[in-house]
């Protein structure tokens, strides 16, 4: 008795397609080119992961430069300043501290100036 693989490779070909819905033209209807751009995207979509931790931290460096010149520091003596103080605050609570927050931001960088 032959064993048939219509079944398998049917929900293959459908998991490629349901992955290429909505890309333009032969991408989203040719099995063979929807493949390739499913693993193309994947791959963008793992490096993405990774350089939006990047993207991220530089947001916040920027946002709590911008917060820190305001009072009169640079970013590097702020966060030197900071941790000689022993005010132990990661870079994302900063800047989120800076931007909703100008009074208690001041208040870290008399802190931070004080320790240096």
């Amino acid at each position: 008795m032959r064993i048939k693989r219509g079944v398998n490779a049917v929900k293959k070909r459908r998991k490629i397609f349901r992955l290429a819905k909505g890309y333009f033209g032969n991408k989203s209807k040719n099995y063979r080119i929807a493949r390739e751009a499913v693993m193309k995207s994947l791959q963008y979509a793992y490096v993405g992961r990774k350089r939006r931790k990047r993207d991220m931290r530089s947001l916040w460096i920027a946002r709590i430069n911008a917060g820190a010149r305001l009072n009169g520091l640079s970013y590097s003596k702020l966060m030197h300043g900071l941790k000689v103080a022993g005010i132990d605050l990661n870079r994302k609570i900063l800047a989120d501290i800076a931007v909703t927050d100008a009074k208690a931001f001041a208040e870290l960088c008399n802190r931070a100036k004080a320790a240096l």
